[in-house]
């Protein structure tokens, strides 16, 4: 069957069955897991009310596999700081950090593999870190574009009392822990590092 450019239809049923319409078979989400992994692109509908619902779906995927033992990629530090983005002046933010970090991770990591293939320590530390701080200068910059004017907080409380200088909100605070956090990973790994240079 010739391959094309079209995303591949899954319905999902009421009793949670999920049907892919390119084998006319039904799949697990496991199934979906491998599709994911061959790069197949695939969207989900609920069967009944035709909605889109690919966003649950991926996210059941990924919360079985955090399920397995041994497999976990989400650290509890970002699940935390993750669920604190809901509902903040940031969240609308987050989604395009978070894509633009993974697409970087993706496009690096056959570099990050012969790093780790040829120096399994410092070396690849080192460039994950790298990637990492490169990731952090780019969502420091996009904070400063949507807050042009300094402050940490949300523009819907910013001029209230109409005071250039008020205190940081939560959001900054987060920020501010979050760059804490990324600068004693960057002493650790100095220091490892330090050792073989």
């Amino acid at each position: 069957m010739a391959k094309t450019n079209e995303p591949t239809i899954i319905k999902k049923y009421a009793n949670r069955r999920l049907y892919n319409t390119g084998t006319s078979t039904y799949v697990t989400l496991e199934d979906l897991a491998v599709m994911v992994k061959g790069e197949e692109d695939f969207v989900v509908y609920d069967a009944k009310s035709g909605e889109d619902i690919t966003r649950s779906v991926l996210t059941q995927i990924i919360f079985e596999q955090e399920g397995k033992g041994g497999q976990s990629l989400l650290p509890i530090t970002f699940l935390r700081q993750l669920i604190r983005f809901y509902g903040d002046s940031l969240q609308g933010l987050v989604p395009s950090y978070l894509e633009f970090s993974i697409s970087s991770l993706t496009r690096e990591q056959e570099k990050l593999r012969t790093q780790m293939t040829e120096a399994f320590g410092s070396t690849a530390l080192e460039a994950i870190e790298e990637q990492v701080k490169r990731n952090t200068e780019m969502f420091e910059r996009a904070m400063k574009m949507f807050m042009p004017f300094g402050g940490g907080g949300s523009s819907a409380s910013g001029n209230a009392g109409g005071a250039a200088a008020a205190p940081k909100s939560p959001p900054s605070s987060d920020l501010d822990e979050m760059k804490k956090q990324l600068a004693a990973m960057q002493k650790k790994i100095d220091s490892l590092g330090g050792g073989k240079a």
